[in-house]
């Protein structure tokens, strides 16, 4: 099995995230290779929280230009995921 923290790369810290973050909608940057349940798990065993539902998207790779020289960026995977109700919540923020 995978290590929980390969999974799970980074939060996603947006204005549009953090008003989720209030309704119990967490987003985070995945490996591109993981599916739901590989995330659901790495979720429930980082932050010790019960997980609802798992939504994820692809991002595809578009093309960037520096001056005369042109490139890719890179392909990512978001995953929105929402808590239960009983859960707690996720401190991205540690006060």
């Amino acid at each position: 099995m995978k290590d929980p923290r390969d999974i799970i790369r980074r939060p996603i810290i947006t204005e549009n995230s953090t008003e989720m973050m209030e309704e119990g909608k967490y987003t985070f940057e995945v490996d591109i290779r993981a599916n739901k349940v590989e995330v659901k798990k790495a979720i429930e065993q980082i932050f010790d929280v019960k997980v609802k539902k798992v939504n994820t998207l692809k991002i595809p790779r578009k093309q960037k230009r520096y001056g005369r020289y042109s490139g890719f960026t890179a392909e990512r995977k978001k995953a929105i995921v929402t808590l239960t109700e009983d859960s707690k919540p996720i401190e991205i923020f540690d006060a």
